[in-house]
């Protein structure tokens, strides 16, 4: 041994870490992701792909081998009015909750990215429906939007008792109620995701267009919107996947109806598995709605990457 190896060996110096690292097996770090690769493949992996074969067949969780139906289930998803129906909703919802809860939490989030005094307790006020359970959400508005309920007293006690309505029970306003239930609670998270781009803003670059005679609308456009790109791809991505996948809200408020009015697809797929027992018919219903979820979300972001590039 050298007189070098030896000083390094003593002191612990780089050549015996470098040492140590000949000694290392390469794949070490692979192992250690095993034990959770295992625990995501029992979890997640299997029963997605056992789901998807049990969608091509009949069973009805009384038989222990269910019979290959093949596309029937599909053809009567299609078919069904109810389905049909639900779908239609499903898309309505998952629309215009996107557009109109980014627009608001946006607007919120300008407005409260300011030296207000109150800002924060403002702040506060709009995040704090977003941290209640949908479920509680759901039975606080059922209650208030009865025909009843203090949101009738209240217009009518101010003389606009013409607008009374009864909210959930007139399949013509019942899904707009139940929409803007759900923006009402999730538009302050929204405004959290606009909040935290915003502070990533240089105010410097205010300063320079103030300087160069930007008004505030030019400020807002050419300078704080192109830098909020990857806060939008954000907000809009959570809203549009959460509002696909919709069934809290509407099934304590509505349970779906009156009718078929607000029904989602969520909704259909619960009623038809654990009601009617018909699981393989249900198992197809999530196997479209999974992959309506992954189409909207994979050209969304595609879209939303190109124009944060462009930015």
């Amino acid at each position: 041994m050298t007189v070098t190896q030896t000083r390094s060996a003593v002191t612990g110096g780089p050549g015996t870490e470098q040492q140590r690292r000949r000694r290392r097996p390469p794949n070490v770090p692979y192992l250690l992701l095993v034990p959770a690769l295992v625990f995501y493949a029992f979890v997640v992996l299997v029963p997605t792909l056992s789901g998807a074969g049990y969608a091509f067949t009949d069973w009805a969780g009384r038989r222990e081998t269910p019979g290959f139906v093949g596309l029937d289930n599909f053809t009567e998803l299609f078919a069904a009015p109810a389905a049909r129906s639900a779908l239609r909703n499903t898309l309505i919802i998952a629309v215009s909750t996107t557009v109109v809860q980014t627009l608001i939490g946006l607007a919120l989030a300008l407005a409260l990215h300011s030296t207000l005094a109150s800002r924060n307790v403002l702040r506060t006020m709009f995040f704090a429906p977003a941290l209640l359970p949908p479920v509680i959400i759901g039975f606080l508005w059922q209650y208030i939007l009865t025909p009843a309920g203090p949101l009738n007293d209240a217009l009518s006690s101010i003389g606009l008792g013409g607008l009374t309505q009864n909210w959930l029970g007139d399949s013509s306003v019942a899904l707009a109620s139940v929409i803007g239930v759900i923006i009402w609670q999730n538009a302050g998270l929204t405004m959290v995701i606009y909040l935290a781009g915003l502070q990533g803003v240089p105010p410097e670059l205010h300063e320079a267009a103030s300087i160069d005679g930007a008004g505030r609308w030019q400020r807002l456009r050419n300078v704080t919107l192109p830098l909020l790109a990857p806060a939008t791809t954000i907000a809009l991505s959570l809203t549009l996947i959460g509002s696909l996948k919709l069934f809290d809200q509407v099934y304590v408020m509505t349970n779906g109806g009156p009718g078929y009015a607000t029904e989602t697809l969520s909704v259909v797929m619960y009623k038809e598995a654990f009601v009617s027992g018909r699981y393989g018919y249900s198992t197809a219903i999530a196997l479209v709605l999974t992959m309506i979820v992954f189409a909207f979300a994979l050209l969304q972001l595609r879209g939303l990457r190109r124009y944060e590039v462009q930015q």
